[in-house]
């Protein structure tokens, strides 16, 4: 499990993830519970460009992080970057994990077995002054969604959703599921419907507004994050939502930033893979 937020505001995206990934067993048991994944990825060095992850860790022998990489190798053969656009790149990227996705749970007949995996593919197109994000989510298929239109604004969470749940919407992630079994009794299904309506309009809080500074949304989002690890850490069950928070922001002109990032590797120790600031003096990450 995992919490991947993604907020959009005027000044941009900003990507934000726990580093927490589950081991199961054959028999559907947790075997171990893992602190340093990586959820979030450039996909295009030097553009606007990200992903996010949650759900499956790996398809195959491969890690999520690593099949995101390759993908990364194979456009920056062909894209051009005065002339593209998001959905187009997140089309690719669909198609790209689909197959690889359709490969690996080919001996898995029935749909509710199959393993979940989600991305949310955001940044600028080419010739765009709005940012974009796009919605991939399998088994259910390969199109990627639209979140909200691109002149809109908002903030999405996904994974381990019911702490943020409670908190912005003002309930349960289960309550739709209580009120159409409870409404079902009465056959008035779509009063559930009608009745979860009129709960979002009087309970939930909205926590982005459009003007907001990035560095605003950014400390929104890392707070969101480390609410949902705190709630998996002591709610009842294994504490699936955890390590370090990663933080990534894509803005127009200052492309993809990383905020908050994890190493596996000390900086001293591969200083070549940094490049210095001149003007503030801090490192720079330019391989990933």
């Amino acid at each position: 499990m995992t919490i991947a937020i993604n907020a959009k505001i005027h000044e941009g995206v900003v990507l934000a993830s726990d580093s927490a990934t589950t081991l199961i067993q054959n028999g559907g048991g947790v075997l171990n519970i893992y602190d340093h994944a990586n959820k979030i990825f450039n996909l295009y060095k030097g553009l606007p460009i990200g992903a996010l992850t949650y759900g499956l860790g790996n398809i195959g022998h491969a890690s999520i992080a690593t099949l995101a990489k390759d993908f990364r190798t194979i456009i920056s053969k062909d894209l051009n970057p005065e002339k593209y656009t998001i959905k187009e790149i997140a089309n690719d990227f669909s198609k790209f994990i689909n197959e690889r996705y359709t490969k690996a749970i080919a001996h898995i007949k029935s749909p509710k077995n199959k393993p979940r995996l989600g991305f949310v593919i955001a940044g600028y197109s080419a010739d765009s002054d709005l940012p974009e994000e796009y919605d991939i989510r399998f088994p259910e298929g390969v199109r990627p969604k639209l979140i909200r239109p691109i002149e809109e604004t908002g903030l999405t969470w996904n994974g381990e959703i019911e702490p943020l749940t409670r908190l912005i919407l003002g309930h349960s992630s289960n309550l739709h599921q209580i009120i159409r079994r409870n409404m079902s009794v009465f056959k008035e299904p779509e009063l559930a419907n009608k009745l979860m309506q009129d709960i979002h309009k009087n309970s939930q809080i909205s926590l982005i507004q459009p003007g907001m500074p990035i560095q605003d949304a950014i400390n929104l989002s890392e707070y969101l994050v480390n609410l949902a690890i705190n709630f998996a850490k002591y709610r009842p069950g294994a504490p699936s939502v955890g390590g370090p928070v990663e933080i990534a922001v894509i803005s127009k002109h200052e492309g993809f930033k990383w905020i908050k990032r994890k190493h596996y590797f000390s900086k001293e120790l591969n200083i070549n893979n940094f490049v210095d600031n001149s003007t503030t003096h801090d490192h720079e990450q330019k391989d990933d």
